[in-house]
């Protein structure tokens, strides 16, 4: 298999026809996907990407390993798409903020995240370039994923609010600079109103949704590049992760927060990944106060390794929040039906059952000491 522009065009159009499809066949009529419709979706959408790397697998080969590049693929699939979970945190996060009623999120979602992969193509052709022409490039991958990973935890620990997006510089000179309905308008992004153009909060949350996963590719693109320095692998990975997010999102909506121990999975993956792409610096090294310029024997984690590695962190974290969260329900928690926010509704019943217990106490027939 010889990866040329044909195959980026080809590649690209199929991308580009799985959007398209989502569109016009979810998207274009407003609705709440049902669990059933979205658990489809999701098992297609991985079931499509698996079978692109098995086609991968057995028909890009190199001399001497010719499953490598499958096998490149396979660990940077599941690596953005471990990363892709917690953009949906972000994505609940943005809905919440904005409002969003439910049966307009799937527009949101799909058009956000289709920007986003246009975006990330031009990070991964930049970093491809770059990488080509300075090794050392690979030192500053490294070290920023280090830094990514050791944040991710801290804030976890501290329990660091997320930002608002509504906070963002970009929204704000939106809302500045061109006017925006109060209300949403169905699920229009712009409207006219009195010969006057506006856009929608619908809108405004698009913007956001596709700026937060720009954001968030800052992390995972060079987290490939730790993987695989084939920049079609790294857009393959991408595009396949972010097929399906939109369906993931509402098969996973309610989930999210009881994977308590998610973060510190994803830190404990880009902090090795961050120490792979250092070592392969050391490993290819020209920089001059480093060894003399010359290459450092340092021992470089294999492919499947990390594979490994990935797959294990994934399946601690999973296993543990789990456990977690059974032991938090069982631990003093309330039946099921009372496990909720004490609200408005459960003070009106209790003081109803109260003012009935006061009436059955008044009521109740006085006894006779003497008798």
């Amino acid at each position: 298999m010889e990866v040329n522009l044909v195959t980026w065009l080809i590649t690209g159009a199929i991308i580009a026809g799985f959007f398209v499809f989502d569109f016009y066949s979810h998207v274009r009529t407003p609705h709440e996907p049902s669990l059933k419709e979205s658990a489809g979706w999701t098992i297609f959408y991985v079931a499509f990407a698996l079978a692109f790397g098995a086609f991968l697998w057995w028909n890009w080969s190199e001399p001497g390993n010719p499953h490598q590049h499958g096998l490149e693929y396979l660990t940077g699939y599941v690596t953005e798409k471990a990363l892709s979970v917690d953009n949906l945190f972000v994505f609940a996060l943005i809905m919440g903020s904005f409002k969003i009623p439910r049966k307009y999120q799937q527009k949101v979602l799909l058009i956000g995240i289709a920007l986003s992969l246009i975006f990330r193509l031009l990070f991964i052709l930049l970093g491809a370039a770059a990488l080509e022409a300075w090794s050392w490039v690979f030192y500053i991958f490294g070290v920023f994923l280090l830094y990514t990973a050791i944040k991710l935890v801290i804030d976890e620990i501290r329990d660091e609010p997320e930002t608002d997006p509504n906070d963002m510089v970009i929204i704000k000179m939106l809302r500045k600079v061109i006017p925006v309905t109060a209300t949403y308008e169905s699920d229009h992004l712009y409207v006219h109103k009195r010969g006057k153009f506006a856009l929608t909060p619908l809108f405004i949350a698009l913007v956001a949704i596709g700026l937060m996963d720009v954001m968030f590719a800052l992390d995972s693109i060079p987290a490939i590049y730790g993987i695989t320095d084939k920049p079609y692998i790294v857009f393959t990975t991408n595009a396949f992760s972010l097929l399906g997010l939109r369906q993931m999102y509402f098969l996973l909506d309610g989930l999210l927060d009881k994977l308590v121990y998610l973060p510190y999975g994803l830190g404990a993956i880009l902090g090795f990944i961050g120490v792979k792409l250092v070592l392969h610096a050391l490993h290819e090294n020209e920089l001059g106060f480093v060894n003399g310029g010359q290459p450092v024997h340092v021992p470089e984690i294999s492919t499947v390794g990390s594979l490994l590695f990935i797959v294990g962190v994934l399946a601690l974290a999973v296993i543990a929040s789990v456990i977690k969260t059974k032991r938090d329900e069982a631990q003093g928690a309330l039946p099921a039906k009372w496990n909720r926010e004490y609200d408005d509704d459960d003070i009106a019943e209790d003081q109803r059952r109260m003012s009935s217990l006061k009436k059955v106490v008044d009521n109740r027939p006085t006894s006779n000491p003497e008798a």
